[in-house]
């Protein structure tokens, strides 16, 4: 493969990270590639530096931490189209309320929000609202919200290249499984993107959003035998909620 063809290749990558993971009007005419989850952190790095610019552009209207903060919740949910916040609810919703594998599988099938998901909904985004307030006081937004960004996106390619398919049909089967090379990729990126923005702050926010990481699959294996789409944005969820939380303690 020539030099141009690696290049070709990596910015067909690009192109489908975004285009799957973002609402950004990106020129794609191709499906998912499982090859592409090595962007996928890179996808979350210009989500979490389009919400730090959002947050920005609050605070020079002189608006406090806490609306910022919301602003940059809102943005980042606006860019995915709240995609990883309707795989957490799903996934809660899944995980806590069924009896049997199937009927898991079913309830996280059904468009509908019960109470469980809910309930996940407002307490992750309610964790994610408090750490970045403390980061926006101590003017450290732009950082942590790069650095999460890529952080929690590395969770799901890991998760969609080791799991099997829970459900065999959905946006994950779709997606197909990537190569172990694209996920060590996305995890090198990720740690890459987050020492820049972070410094010596990385090694807490990736233990945590592994820790969560882990747990979530552990759950899901038992539960319902795999991952599924919802299971990966429930992961982002949960990752970025935990890097945001240790980066409030160790950089603010």
């Amino acid at each position: 493969m020539t030099n141009r063809d690696t290049a070709s290749s990596a910015l067909a990558d690009l192109a489908a990270a975004f285009s799957l993971l973002t609402r950004l009007p990106v020129p794609t005419h191709a499906a998912p590639a499982p090859r592409a989850a090595w962007a996928w952190p890179v996808a979350g790095a210009a989500i979490g530096a389009l919400a730090a610019l959002a947050t920005s552009a609050a605070l020079a209207l002189s608006l406090p931490a806490g609306p910022a903060a919301a602003i940059a919740l809102i943005t980042a949910a606006l860019l995915t189209g709240g995609l990883h916040e309707d795989g957490l609810a799903d996934t809660a919703d899944g995980l806590m309320g069924g009896q049997t594998r199937e009927r898991r599988l079913e309830i996280m099938k059904d468009s509908r929000i019960g109470s469980y998901g809910t309930l996940a909904l407002l307490l992750i985004t309610l964790i994610r609202w408090s750490a970045l307030t403390t980061l926006i006081a101590a003017g450290l937004h732009w950082p942590a919200l790069i650095a999460a960004g890529a952080l929690s996106r590395a969770p799901m390619a890991v998760l969609i290249a080791t799991l099997p398919n829970a459900r065999g049909t959905g946006l994950s089967h779709l997606t197909g499984k990537p190569p172990r090379s694209a996920m060590l990729v996305a995890l090198a990126i990720a740690a890459a993107v987050a020492l820049l923005a972070t410094g010596p702050a990385l090694l807490p926010m990736a233990l945590a959003a592994a820790a969560t990481t882990a747990l979530l699959a552990r759950a899901a294996v038992k539960r319902i035998g795999g991952q599924t789409g919802d299971i990966l944005g429930a992961s982002q969820q949960l990752a970025e909620a935990a890097a945001l939380s240790l980066a409030a303690a160790h950089l603010a």
